[in-house]
């Protein structure tokens, strides 16, 4: 779903483990890691979506986590021209609006799958600290999950204050 100023509805997953690290994906075939996300199907609402997407990206159902929090509101980023997909001369969307949601896995990682589906998103991936993710994830997302974080995190670490700094837009 593309809105009218040509942002793609679009869920992020934040996936922590008992002791508040982060899952962590490598991109299939790239030296490029991130939290899972994916497209809001016209007929889906973000919850959907995020289930739909937790199974294809990462092999878990929604019995194998615990929702704990999602964003209040739409996080949007713009991607960059050198990445924009055409159609007919014109972009596809110029970015992606997202509700992020931080789930906590209450089955083991073992049931972790990364080739759920025909093509797979990843190929490797590994618990990491919140703070590590904003330096780690390509430049044009850093302001969104630098939000998002900040968001999200205090719900499983309320004794820490979280506050990140985007190192390309500080």
């Amino acid at each position: 779903m593309i809105d009218r100023q040509g942002f793609r509805a679009n869920v992020g997953i934040i996936l922590c483990n008992d002791e508040g690290d982060l899952f962590w994906a490598r991109r299939a075939g790239e030296d490029s890691w991130q939290f899972p996300q994916g497209g809001i199907r016209p007929d889906e609402t973000p919850e959907q979506a995020l289930f739909r997407e937790l199974e294809e990206e990462v092999g878990l159902t929604e019995s194998d986590v615990e929702v704990i929090g999602r964003t209040a509101r739409w996080l949007r980023y713009r991607i960059p021209k050198r990445f924009l997909r055409y159609r007919r001369q014109r972009p596809r969307c110029i970015g992606q609006k997202q509700v992020w949601f931080l789930l906590k896995l209450s089955n083991s990682e073992e049931k972790v799958s990364l080739d759920r589906c025909e093509k797979p998103e990843f190929d490797s991936w590994r618990w990491i600290h919140y703070r590590e993710t904003v330096d780690q994830v390509i430049s044009f997302k850093r302001t969104v999950y630098c939000k998002a974080l900040e968001e999200l995190i205090p719900l499983i670490k309320p004794d820490e204050a979280v506050k990140l700094i985007d190192p390309i837009n500080q």
